[in-house]
């Protein structure tokens, strides 16, 4: 005998647009709960430190997920250069500090 599933049947796909501090799993928990569902999962994750579209899926397009993983993807990202923190991120504290002044486009590489 199946184990019936907690949650309503709610099938679809919502676009977030993730907050910082908050991991891809903790937003997709949550928005679960909001709406109550089943059956969920996102597309891939964002660091917590992230922002950016998360699209979730529900129920029958939870089927779909596999197409958007697998998807080409990209990304915009914002640096500070010159700053070291004790945890490698944005949220450690700054533990060392060097001039980026040298530092021009030209010298920057972009793949």
């Amino acid at each position: 005998m199946a184990r019936r599933r907690k949650g309503r049947q709610v099938d679809g796909l919502l676009v977030l647009d993730k907050p910082p501090g908050v991991s891809s799993n903790g937003a997709l928990q949550q928005v679960k709960r909001l709406y109550g569902a089943a059956k969920a999962g996102h597309t891939g994750s964002l660091d917590p430190l992230a922002t950016g579209v998360l699209p979730l899926c529900f129920g029958e397009a939870t089927k779909f997920s596999q197409f958007l993983l697998n998807a080409d993807k990209g990304y915009l990202s914002t640096f500070v250069l010159g700053i070291g923190t004790d945890t490698a991120d944005a949220d450690g504290e700054i533990i060392a500090q060097a001039s980026a002044a040298g530092v021009t486009l030209d010298r920057v590489t972009r793949r």
